[in-house]
């Protein structure tokens, strides 16, 4: 769980950390929609631009960012293994034996297919590096604002999430600490085989609920204590402006989406 970088936040004072929470969000979203757009590599370049771009202007270390990566690498691995055997393509394979073959296609579909989870995993965390989790929970919340004209509850939505963005950390000491402590008593976690490795989990993953809802049910006394009402005549302590900031964000990414598009027209797909 030290490997999971969504919910950690880098405190630092930056061009990114000072952007309006909700732009942020919506960059993250256009960002997205830009990398599904892009059909080429030039196209997932342009991507990549701006990413470092991002990553520049946050002053958040390089490595740490890698972090991100490496937590779901296993997830890129098994997908870019998948679309190297299993992905047809014409004339004749590099390689072949029984049902798995080996194809030109396959090799730059994979690898085209390996830079877009990367590009997309990595701008991802940013968003959590570069924003705490109060401003953005706050941002969803004034995004989703026109929901509460259908009586959709944004707010519990956003103080859920903001709850769970906060439980991440906490419960990811508090799994070293149960481990520490069971490998004290003579747990073994590393020899056996995988059924035996799930097994002797189980002394470590029963603690953690327990902890879990007692912390839960902690919380919720401490809210009922300070007499919480949910959203019912609250006001914000900060309030979320645009600056000039977000219209360089704004107009970044507008760049990016139009670039992209672009290039998918004249260049065509990736094969």
């Amino acid at each position: 769980m030290k490997e999971v970088s969504f919910g950690q936040y880098y405190p630092v004072s930056s061009f990114v950390h000072k952007v309006d929470p909700r732009l942020k969000i919506l960059f993250l979203i256009g960002y997205i929609t830009a990398i599904f757009l892009a059909k080429n590599f030039y196209g997932l370049a342009a991507c990549a631009f701006v990413l470092i771009l991002v990553v520049a202007f946050s002053r958040v270390p390089v490595l740490k960012v890698l972090r991100a990566v490496r937590g779901v690498m296993i997830l890129i691995l098994f997908t870019a293994v998948l679309n190297i055997f299993f992905y047809r393509g014409e004339g004749d394979p590099y390689f072949q034996w029984k049902i798995f073959a080996v194809y030109r296609e396959g090799l730059l579909f994979s690898a085209f297919l390996v830079c877009r989870l990367i590009l997309l995993v990595t701008l991802s965390s940013m968003l959590t590096y570069t924003t705490t989790p109060v401003s953005l929970t706050d941002g969803l919340e004034s995004l989703l604002t026109p929901l509460k004209w259908v009586r959709f509850p944004v707010h519990a939505l956003a103080l859920i999430m903001s709850l769970a963005l906060r439980m991440i950390p906490i419960l990811s000491d508090e799994t070293d600490r149960i481990k520490s402590a069971q490998m004290a008593r003579g747990a073994n976690f590393e020899s056996g085989n995988p059924v035996k490795k799930i097994k002797a989990m189980i002394p470590i993953l029963i603690p953690l609920l327990i902890s879990a809802f007692r912390r839960a049910d902690e919380l919720g006394e401490a809210m009922e204590a300070r007499c919480y009402m949910g959203d019912k005549k609250r006001t914000k302590y900060k309030k979320l402006r645009f600056t000039w900031r977000d219209l360089l964000a704004f107009l970044l990414l507008a760049a990016l989406i139009t670039g992209v598009v672009l290039l998918r027209i004249c260049l065509g797909g990736v094969i």
